[in-house]
């Protein structure tokens, strides 16, 4: 799954308004306007089957890399839950992870939403998807860890969508 539609997804599923996705970029580190964001909101021409013949421009779209996702990801846990101030010898801003993004984004979420491992596994049941509380730690614990998977797009695709389920019914 492309990032730009991991971010078009979790917006639609939190109801996210454009002047607040510039404001969730601005907490994240990153400065944006509304026609950034509305770029970053369209699909990448290079992602759209090509058996059909579509009418995009290469301008109208901007493609995120895996940094700006995290980005906008950290300021999402900060336009939720309020900034937290650092503790002593912590970096103000957190270190961009090598993580899988699929990984990242269910740990972020988790952590805006204040989500237990249950509501995660709730959230996966109402798009259809059975885990254990096993797998759903197994996919938020730390890369390099022994127990540690890799969240694939299945996983992440459904999470978003039960996501749309649960909050906008």
């Amino acid at each position: 799954m492309i990032n730009n539609d991991i971010l078009i997804r979790l917006r639609y599923a939190l109801d996210i308004k454009n002047t607040d996705m510039v404001e969730i970029f601005k907490l994240g580190g990153i400065k944006v306007t509304k026609d950034e964001v509305l770029k970053m909101l369209t699909k990448p021409k290079e992602d759209y089957d090509d058996d059909f013949d579509y009418e995009i421009e290469d301008d109208e779209s901007m493609k995120l890399n895996n940094g700006t996702l995290e980005s906008f990801l950290n300021g999402l846990i900060t336009f939720k839950r309020g900034k937290q101030e650092p503790k002593p010898g912590q970096p103000e801003t957190p270190a961009l992870s090598n993580e899988s993004v699929n990984n990242i984004l269910l740990k972020k979420v988790k952590i805006a939403l204040a989500l237990t491992n249950e509501d995660m596994i709730d959230i996966l049941a109402k798009a259809g998807v059975t885990v254990t509380k096993g797998e759903i730690g197994a996919i938020l614990r730390k890369k390099g860890h022994k127990n540690y998977k890799e969240c694939g797009d299945k996983y992440a695709r459904n999470f978003l969508k039960g996501l749309a389920v649960k909050y906008r019914g």
